[in-house]
């Protein structure tokens, strides 16, 4: 590899937390709507088409609201019972295991590694695998929101790497375009060995061993997977966006 070339390659890798290093959020909350007598979809749907529903969601993210305000006025909109409401949201989600090992396998390799995620409260993160990162965003904690381009650049700059050096990972694709907005290459998750793959290239390391091989091979730099569809990168524009923006949740 040529100095010019090692120079580009990225060094920091920014992940989400709901939906990336878990399982699906959707499907948990489609298993919260059953549990619920509520339609499967509807908590998506409340959130896509409810201005004020969002707006609320917005403000739980940047920590204007508490924990049970937000669970009482959002229990009225479902009409369900506000006790534990963010608890039982989230009940269904499980660890995504292939996702957080491959995040500690490229902080292994000297890659650094943060944390961005829009906050449901500070109860969820009991369960988040916080040793794996060198770290975290929390919005809550910071008063901003994905994808606010602030939370990005203050992503890359606790990590200590340029925004450009960097790889973001999410599973909605406006918080991927306001990663790509500031300048870092971004992956949209949708499932774990096509985002690895994608890290693998990206990052030019191997993060997971073979296929029929054990794991006690560590990562290797220079031995990536065959590439995937490239992800999107944009260069120009600061891609701003405006606190309690509704734009689409998918």
């Amino acid at each position: 590899m040529s100095p010019d070339m090692a120079e580009r390659e990225p060094r920091g890798l920014l992940v989400d937390f709901g939906g990336v290093l878990t399982t699906n959020i959707w499907a948990s909350f489609d298993r919260f709507c059953d549990r619920e007598g509520l339609e499967r979809g509807t908590v998506l749907e409340l959130f896509r088409g409810d201005g004020e529903a969002l707006a609320l969601l917005r403000s739980l993210e940047r920590g204007a609201v508490a924990d049970h305000v937000f669970e009482r006025d959002f229990a009225e909109m479902l009409g369900v019972e506000p006790e534990g409401l963010i608890e039982r949201l989230f009940g269904g989600l499980r660890p995504e295991r292939r996702m957080i090992d491959a995040v500690g396998s490229a902080r292994a390799a000297g890659i650094r590694t943060g944390l961005i995620t829009n906050s449901w409260g500070m109860g969820i993160y009991d369960r988040a695998p916080l040793d794996r990162f060198d770290a975290t965003v929390i919005s809550g904690d910071v008063g901003l929101h994905k994808p606010q381009p602030e939370i990005y650049l203050l992503g890359a700059e606790r990590i200590g790497v340029p925004a450009d050096r960097c790889v973001f990972v999410d599973d909605l694709r406006e918080n991927v375009a306001g990663a790509e907005a500031v300048g870092m290459a971004a992956i949209l998750h949708r499932d774990p060995a096509t985002t690895i793959a994608g890290l693998e290239r990206l990052l030019g390391l191997r993060l997971e061993p073979p296929p029929g091989r054990g794991g006690s091979e560590g990562p290797v730099r220079g031995a990536a997977a065959p590439a995937p569809p490239r992800p999107r990168r944009r260069s120009g524009g600061s891609g701003r966006a405006k606190p309690g923006s509704s734009r689409r949740l998918d």
